[in-house]
C-alpha cells in the first residue's frame, strides 16, 4: 500500500517504502472535484512496475470546496495500476498526464506542456543520439536533447570509445517502426537543419534519459535548450553510480581505463630490474621508453578531449586527478629513464674497455702464437735441412765408398817388384872448362846495373 498526499496546492506526491522520497504519481481526476488549497489523502494499490510510467508528475486539479476527491483512474498503460511513479523533475512547471494522451496512437502519452507535441514511427538510428523519425509523412532527423555520446560519424574526428555501441543500444531501443512522442524546447532546430526533440516511447521511457542511464552519454546543454536537462542529468547520475558503459572500469577504451592501463605499465616497466650489462640496462630502457610513449599518448588525449564526451563523462574533478596522477607517474618514469640511460651508458663504457682490453690480450696471445709456430716452423725447417744435408752425405760417401769399391776391382793385378839394376861403377866426370867471362853488352857503360834473375845478364838500371 502507498500513501499519496496533496504535500502542497497544485501537486499529488506519492511516499511510502517501495519507492524512493519524492517521487510523484500521476492522477487523472475530473476536473472541479476539490479546491486547490485542499489536501487530501487516499490509499492505492500500486505495482512495482508502476515506475516509470510518465515523466512528469501530476499537478492538483482545481476542485469544488469541500467536496471528495474522484477515485484515480487508470491512465492507459495497464502497468500503471491507477497512476503512474516518476522522478522529480524539481520547480518547473508539471504538466497533466490525461490531457495528451491522444497525441500518440496506443495511448502513448506525449509527456509534454507543449500544445505542438508530435507523434512519429522511427525510421533509422543515424548515431547513439541521432535518429531519422517519420512525422506525418515527412522523414526528420532528430537530434535528442540534452544527451551527447560519443562520435561514430564526425567528418573530423574519429570514432570514439563506446560510440558505436552507444549507436547499437538505440537501434535496439527503437529499432525501426517504433512508436515515438517528440517534445520540444525554445529552439526547434539546430545549424544543421535536424530537429531537436525529446523522445518518448509508448512505455513513457524518455530516450534521452536513457541513453544516459546506460553510460553511454553525458548530459549537455546548447543554450537556450534546457528543458530535459534535470532527467538527463539525474540518468547520468544512475550511470556514475552503477559504473555503467563510460563509467566502467572495465571498458577499456574510456579515459579511467586508459590511464589505469598506461600508469600500470609504467610501474611495471619501472619495476624491470636493470641488471648489471649494457644489454639488460638497453632493454629496460626501451620497455620503460615504450611505456612512457603509451602514457604520453593517453596524456595528449586527455589534453585534446576536454570538450569530449569521454571528458564530460569523467567531470571536471575526476578528470583534472587523473591527469594530474598519469603527469606525475610520467614524470617519474622520465626521471627513471635517465637514471637507467645513464646506467647503460657506464655499463656500456665499462664493457668497452674490458672489449679493447680483451682485444689487446688476444691480440698480443696470437702474435706470440704465430712466432710460435714461425720459430717451430723454422726449426723444423733446419732440421730439416740438417738432415737433408747429412742424408746427401751419407748418400755420397757411400757413392764414394762404391767408387772406390769398383776402382779398387777394376785395378790391373800388381806387377812384379821391381829389381833394380846394379849400378856402374863410379866415373867422375872431368871438371869443366870454366865459363868465358861475359861480353859487355853495353860498351862503354860504366854506370849502375841490373841483373836479370840467374845474375847471367843485366842491363843499365
Amino acid at each position: 500500500m502507498l500513501r499519496l498526499s496533496c504535500r502542497f496546492p497544485g501537486r499529488v506526491s506519492l511516499t511510502g517504502s517501495a519507492y524512493k522520497p519524492g517521487w510523484f504519481l500521476t492522477v487523472p481526476l475530473p476536473p472541479g472535484q476539490f479546491s486547490p488549497d485542499r489536501c487530501w489523502t487516499d490509499t492505492l494499490d500500486l505495482p512495482r512496475s508502476g515506475r516509470g510510467c510518465a515523466a512528469r508528475a501530476y499537478r492538483c486539479l482545481h476542485a469544488v470546496a469541500g467536496a471528495e476527491p474522484a477515485q484515480p483512474k487508470n491512465t492507459g498503460n495497464e502497468n500503471c495500476g491507477g497512476g503512474a511513479v516518476v522522478h522529480p523533475v524539481g520547480r518547473r512547471r508539471l504538466f497533466v498526464a490525461g490531457a495528451v494522451t491522444a497525441a500518440l496512437v496506443g495511448g502513448l502519452t506525449s509527456c509534454s506542456d507543449s500544445p505542438d507535441a508530435e507523434a512519429g514511427s522511427v525510421v533509422r538510428v543515424v548515431d547513439g543520439d541521432t535518429l531519422v523519425i517519420k512525422v506525418g509523412g515527412d522523414e526528420k532527423t532528430v537530434r535528442l536533447l540534452n544527451i551527447d555520446t560519443p562520435e561514430t560519424k564526425h567528418p573530423d574526428k574519429p570514432v570514439e570509445c563506446l560510440g558505436p555501441e552507444a549507436t547499437e543500444f538505440l537501434k535496439k531501443l527503437t529499432p525501426p517502426g517504433t512508436q515515438v512522442g517528440l517534445d520540444f524546447d525554445v529552439e526547434r532546430e539546430d545549424r544543421y537543419g535536424r530537429t531537436l526533440a525529446a523522445v518518448f516511447l509508448t512505455d513513457r521511457t524518455l530516450v534521452n534519459a536513457e541513453i544516459a542511464r546506460q553510460g553511454f552519454g553525458v548530459p549537455v546543454v546548447f543554450e537556450p535548450n534546457r528543458k530535459y536537462l534535470d532527467e538527463v542529468e539525474a540518468a547520468h547520475s544512475e550511470a556514475k553510480a552503477d559504473r555503467a558503459g563510460l563509467h566502467s572500469p572495465q571498458t577499456e577504451c574510456s579515459l579511467p581505463a586508459q590511464v589505469k592501463d598506461a600508469t600500470q605499465a609504467l610501474a611495471e616497466a619501472s619495476a624491470v630490474p636493470v641488471g648489471g650489462t649494457a644489454a639488460t640496462a638497453a632493454a629496460a630502457a626501451a620497455g620503460l621508453a615504450a611505456a612512457l610513449a603509451s602514457a604520453k599518448a593517453v596524456q595528449e588525449t586527455l589534453a585534446l578531449e576536454k570538450k569530449s564526451v569521454l571528458w564530460l563523462a569523467l567531470g571536471s574533478a575526476r578528470a583534472s586527478s587523473l591527469t594530474a596522477g598519469l603527469t606525475a607517474a610520467i614524470s617519474t618514469g622520465e626521471s627513471e629513464l635517465r637514471a637507467r640511460e645513464e646506467a647503460g651508458g657506464e655499463f656500456a663504457r665499462t664493457e668497452a674497455r674490458a672489449a679493447q682490453k680483451a682485444k689487446e690480450a688476444a691480440e698480443a696471445k696470437a702474435a706470440a702464437k704465430r712466432q710460435q709456430e714461425a720459430d717451430r716452423i723454422a726449426e723444423a725447417e733446419r732440421v730439416a735441412a740438417a738432415a737433408a744435408a747429412a742424408e746427401a752425405e751419407r748418400i755420397a760417401a757411400e757413392a764414394a765408398a762404391a767408387a772406390e769399391r769398383d776402382r779398387i776391382a777394376n785395378l790391373q793385378p800388381a806387377p812384379d817388384p821391381y829389381v833394380p839394376p846394379a849400378p856402374a861403377p863410379y866415373v867422375p866426370a872431368p871438371a869443366p872448362a870454366p865459363a868465358p867471362a861475359p861480353a859487355n853488352p853495353y860498351p862503354g857503360y860504366n854506370g849502375p846495373r841490373c841483373y836479370a834473375p840467374g845474375g847471367l845478364t843485366w842491363k843499365p838500371c
